[in-house]
């Protein structure tokens, strides 16, 4: 399930590919994103840190995408703020792969598929969706109402 700070990234992102390289203030995002501002600072920190959007400081500050939105995915958003798309580190193709603590074997388990077919089919929707296309979306509204 996406968590609520998952949706809050992806609305403030979606707001800054609406606004096509004009620079928004926390405060701003967060009207737009209706999204506690505190809240939502710390997560533009976070997706700050880890490259997606460029922060300026000062009385002209405010937040950009890092690129154009048309490359930034869903999945990337999700992976930065939630960790792997996988519902069990076993199937998770990046660094998170590991044997789940009560599986006695990756090879013979009987989740392991099922869970490996969801993961797969999430990640090519999500890394397919890029935030230009949310941006463009009649259904853009379905972030807010998602939960």
């Amino acid at each position: 399930m996406l968590s609520q700070k998952a949706r809050y990234a992806l609305r403030a992102l979606v707001e800054l590919a609406r606004a096509e390289g004009e620079q928004l203030t926390s405060g701003e995002l967060a009207l737009r994103a209706d999204a506690p501002r505190k809240f939502l600072e710390a997560i533009l920190l976070e997706l700050s840190r880890n490259g997606l959007v460029i922060s300026r400081r000062g009385k002209f500050g405010g937040y950009v995408l890092s690129r154009p939105s048309a490359e930034i995915s869903f999945a990337e958003v999700i992976r930065v703020i939630e960790g792997p798309l996988a519902l069990a580190p076993c199937v998770s193709p990046r660094l998170g792969f590991r044997k789940c603590d009560d599986c006695e074997d990756v090879a013979t388990c009987a989740l392991r598929e099922a869970l490996l077919r969801a993961r797969d089919a999430t990640a090519q929707v999500l890394e397919g969706y890029s935030l230009a296309e949310a941006a463009t979306s009649e259904g853009a509204g379905i972030l807010r109402s998602a939960g």
